[in-house]
């Protein structure tokens, strides 16, 4: 019927005194977008079929095209826009919940953006990370509450396990199944050469990314997919994943059309099958319950590994962090609501949850007031875009960040919104062989590794300018930070001063 058309929300506009109908966009694009026409021996286009990823825009070999938004719109109404509008004829037509890919769009406030550093002037003078000593290593894991010595004298090793970073970010948990293989072996490959971690996240490790066991963080979710003592023991650290920062409070979901070959085998799951992931952990009702699992996975690696427990950023986290710290676990990681996906529900994606930086501060606060913080690390994740982003998590009392979309972005990544679908033109989040060896694991390592490095000259010299040498003295550090458009409560939450006070 005519109510089930919507015009293209993207246009291709090629110009054809440049086009040469070298067919080149036809072959790169996934989503069939562009066909050639033999009758008149020109390209077309279906901007119906159009995801915006510019795959074909870099590669047309004469500039010929572009993508541009469509000026088709509603009827201008405050409260009904066209994207309410178009959902809503959607469902009409499927009886089905919408799905969408990467992190929350809507326009939230962007808590970072309204957060400026501090520098310092005369009394303390800044310090030039070209010539003075800057330390960006940074420690995770429970630190001991006090020093021991033995009867001689002598400090005892009273260290539980810890994990070393060269710099306070490591790549999250993106599992393989809703990345490439090729996606993994980039980010597998960049960690080891830059000295930091990436996570598997829950579909299990491939064999062949085992030898990069060291700088691998392994994680154990709900559907427990891939999990062995080879997997648990192979790692620097593993990850109970409570929760996720896209979609707080329900599980995860990759398609059986995924589960083939190399990822069947990989997460010991039938090929064909949909690979879910409840949303509880169906032995996880308590924090006794968690402290329970902690200690299995310990127990299980002989107590030579951190075990993290991943929550998502929801109104009571503080709460549940406090929980978390006693149940034996060494490092939290908490995701806020503008974190990335290969797939959820888009009402869950953009309604639920809460920003990572009032998350942070107030889980950072009460561990602080309750004398346990040292018990644990806290890693924050949900949208880190910068090394100024990195600067001030750690200020709001992170020991350390991970980033996902940021690192897919490096990758190629255009944000265009599809991953759930499988087609994605740069290799990325796909496992279509044609289109997964479009990426080459040695070229997106190369990138990873220069993003990571300029953002770790960034944070030096943000760092230097505020007068501060190591990570340690910024981590909690809020006197180094100023609210710019922040109201009373925020800023009490943020535990920071108006600009200008």
């Amino acid at each position: 019927m005519a109510v089930e058309f919507f015009y293209p929300e993207y246009e291709i506009v090629r110009n054809f005194d440049r086009c040469i109908a070298c067919r080149v966009c036809e072959r790169q694009c996934a989503n069939e977008a562009h066909e050639y026409r033999s009758e008149d021996k020109k390209m077309a286009a279906d901007d119906a079929k159009c995801v915006s990823c510019h795959r074909c825009v870099s590669f047309c070999p004469t500039r010929a095209l572009k993508i541009v938004k469509t000026d088709h719109t509603f009827r201008e109404n405050a409260n009904w826009d066209g994207k309410s509008i178009k959902e809503i004829y959607k469902q009409a037509e499927s009886g089905g919940v919408l799905l969408s890919s990467m992190g929350n769009p809507e326009k939230y406030p962007v808590y970072f953006d309204r957060i400026l550093l501090n520098a310092s002037q005369v009394t303390n003078p800044s310090i030039d990370p070209l010539r003075e000593p800057m330390e960006t290593r940074v420690f995770l894991g429970a630190k001991p509450e006090n020093i021991e010595r033995d009867e001689n004298g002598r400090i005892k090793n009273n260290m539980p396990p810890q994990i070393m970073l060269s710099m306070p970010v490591m790549f999250s948990a993106m599992s393989y199944g809703s990345i490439s293989y090729n996606a993994h072996e980039s980010l597998a490959k960049a960690a080891t050469e830059l000295g930091i971690l990436y996570n598997t996240g829950e579909g299990g490790l491939h064999e062949n990314l085992y030898r990069y066991g060291k700088n691998t963080i392994v994680q154990v979710a709900s559907g427990r997919f891939g999990v062995h003592k080879k997997y648990l023991s192979g790692a620097a650290a593993i990850e109970i994943k409570m929760g996720q920062g896209a979609k707080p409070g329900i599980g995860g979901h990759l398609p059986g059309t995924k589960i083939m070959g190399e990822i069947s085998k990989t997460r010991m799951i039938p090929e064909g099958t949909d690979a879910i992931s409840p949303a509880p952990h169906h032995d996880i009702y308590s924090i006794e319950d968690l402290r329970q699992l902690v200690y299995s996975l310990k127990e299980a690696t002989g107590y030579t590994k951190p075990v993290i427990v991943k929550v998502a950023a929801v109104h009571n986290v503080s709460a549940i962090a406090s929980g978390i710290a006693r149940s034996g676990a060494d490092i939290i990681a908490i995701d806020g609501f503008r974190g990335g996906t290969g797939a959820a529900p888009t009402r869950i994606r953009d309604h639920v949850g809460i920003p990572i930086e009032l998350a942070l501060a107030s889980v950072d606060k009460r561990l602080r007031e309750e004398g346990i913080r040292n018990r644990v690390s806290i890693v924050a994740g949900g949208s880190i875009r910068s090394g100024a982003d990195v600067v001030k998590a750690i200020a709001l009392g992170a020991d350390c960040v991970y980033i996902g979309t940021a690192a897919l972005v490096a990758l190629g990544c255009r944000l265009c919104r599809s991953c759930h679908t499988g087609r994605c033109n740069w290799g990325i989040a796909t496992q279509r062989e044609d289109l997964v060896k479009r990426l080459n694991s040695d070229w997106g390592c190369k990138r990873l590794v220069n993003l990571l490095t300029a953002w770790k000259h960034e944070i030096m010299e943000m760092m230097g300018g505020m007068g501060i040498n190591s990570i340690e003295s910024l981590k909690g550090n809020r006197l180094m930070l100023r609210g710019v458009g922040l109201n009373e409560k925020e800023l009490e939450i943020l535990g920071i001063k108006h600009a200008g006070e």
